[in-house]
């Protein structure tokens, strides 16, 4: 394994890990936005914990390459899903968000 896929790994596993973490603290900046969007607030629990997952998945993907790659596909599916609902709620200048998240997994998964 390259030190360029470790890094970014570690870096792609940090900011999922990070945006479950504010999940889970309900966040302002997070949780409002999820609330105008129109997410249900008995999903966001299970939603951090997906990420929470994920994050923890990249990282054991380090030791066991299968898994690091399923993770990175859930989270990406996941993140899809995040732009899609930011679309149906029409509130295009927050795209950019999920896709900031997805952009370091995509590139792990592409390290691989």
């Amino acid at each position: 394994m390259s030190t360029t896929c470790l890094v970014v790994t570690l870096l792609a596993a940090a900011m999922s890990g990070f945006s479950a973490g504010s999940v889970f603290l309900r966040a302002p900046w997070v949780v409002q936005p999820m609330a105008d969007y129109g997410v249900p607030r008995a999903w966001w629990t299970r939603l951090g914990a997906a990420k929470a997952a994920g994050a923890a998945g990249l990282v054991a993907g380090l030791f066991v390459p299968v898994i690091g790659a399923l993770a990175a596909v859930g989270l990406i599916l996941y993140f899809t899903g995040a732009v899609v609902t930011v679309l149906r709620a029409r509130r295009y200048a927050h795209v950019p968000f999920p896709l900031l998240y997805a952009a370091p997994v995509a590139a792990a998964l592409a390290l691989a």
